[in-house]
């Protein structure tokens, strides 16, 4: 059997888009709360007799992403739980991570998701300064987002929260005052990203009239180096390029994106990777909210698309996220995973330049970044990977 299945269901809406943001999230007036519910619960009960036709799945993680999955009813985060656990054999430690902002309204109800079965609040705080969550369109300040934390600390097991950085007339020294504040905050997750431009959104169009603009890229990486040694004074090591964590307190569900094992997606705009019936299928559902749960109540799911994946695509999607780990990739998991051998999806004069230039280590057993590779990762893999 394959190794535990990551269960991702999304959540479409939020309060309001955020103009860096490129996820499928939308803002409505008033959020059908029981039709996306029961749509919800429908497409999970499809998916999981699929995938369940030669024996029960073993469930490893569960993730409530979006949009802003806080803005659901408890009732309806404890019912999709209850599901799953039905549905699929579990892991005795299940992990089940639920997203949310942090505004007085949503932080009300961080008790009841905890009792509905969630273990681990992942928080968007994004910035601690209150000019800047102005400036991201973001709808906490800073001292909502530290009530939020602390809630959060003393409400469940595990926390994380997002901070972004290499923002507009960011400097080191700011950087430092407020990374410094944020581990001072911080439970055993970190995830610290650096800003860039996505296309369709706000700040492109700022960016392209000039009215935006980000820091250099010398500037930008010596951020991203003042981050790792910030957090590692705090026991918190980069696990993976953006994402830092005490030893054992890694996100097991992303783990799963980045060793790339099967995850299932449910809900508007959702992905999966799935192995059935001897083949792994990539598929889709239909983004516009509205439509998805039309399809759902019509057919039992809102899925747009569903392939099988070639063995030079399953190589080149292995490669593009197992090589953010700080760990890299093991040569036999990606033979098995994917029927190629690891060197025949990759230029060979480019390994072995980036290898001689200390920015890739590759023993014949695992291949992983430096230091260096990961500062340049994005333009090493357009020319690395075949």
């Amino acid at each position: 059997m394959p190794e535990p299945l990551a269960l991702y269901i999304h959540w479409p809406f939020c309060l309001s888009k955020c103009p860096y943001c490129d996820f499928n999230s939308h803002v409505r007036e008033t959020i059908p709360q029981e039709r996306f519910s029961q749509a919800l619960r429908t497409e999970l009960a499809y998916q999981a007799t699929r995938l369940n036709q030669t024996g029960r799945r073993l469930l490893g993680s569960i993730f409530f992403g979006g949009g802003t999955p806080s803005l659901m009813s408890p009732d309806t985060v404890a019912a999709l739980i209850n599901d799953a656990q039905r549905h699929f054999s579990c892991v005795n430690d299940l992990e089940i991570t639920l997203e949310a902002n942090p505004t007085s309204v949503e932080a009300d109800k961080f008790k009841a998701f905890r009792q509905a079965g969630v273990n681990r609040l992942s928080l968007g705080v994004q910035s601690l300064r209150d000019d800047t969550l102005k400036s991201l369109g973001r709808q906490h300040n800073s001292h909502q987002a530290i009530e939020a934390l602390e809630l959060g600390r003393s409400i469940f097991p595990r926390l994380s929260f997002d901070l972004i950085y290499a923002r507009p007339h960011q400097t080191m020294q700011d950087w430092q005052n407020e990374l410094r504040q944020a581990l001072d905050l911080a439970a055993d997750h970190l995830s610290l990203y650096q800003l860039t431009i996505e296309p369709g959104t706000q700040f492109e169009t700022l960016h392209q009239r000039g009215d935006l603009i980000l820091p250099e890229d010398d500037l930008a990486a010596q951020l991203y180096l003042k981050t790792r040694e910030e957090a590692a004074r705090y026991g918190l090591e980069s696990y993976e390029i953006s994402n830092y964590a005490q030893p054992h307190a890694e996100s097991r569900h992303n783990l799963t994106y980045w060793h790339y094992g099967d995850y299932l997606g449910i809900g508007p705009g959702a992905h999966s990777r799935l192995s059935l019936n001897s083949a792994l299928l990539a598929a889709r559902c239909h983004r516009a909210p509205e439509a998805w749960a039309t399809l759902v109540e019509q057919h039992g799911h809102g899925t747009r698309e569903e392939l099988p994946l070639s063995s030079d695509i399953r190589g080149q999607e292995a490669l593009l996220m197992g090589l953010r780990l700080r760990d890299g990739i093991q040569t036999d998991a990606f033979h098995t995973r994917t029927g190629k051998t690891l060197e025949s999806c990759l230029d060979l004069d480019i390994l072995n330049a980036c290898i001689k230039e200390d920015y890739l280590l590759y023993d014949g057993q695992c291949l992983k970044a430096t230091l260096e590779g990961r500062l340049r990762l994005e333009a090493l893999l357009s020319r690395l990977v075949l």
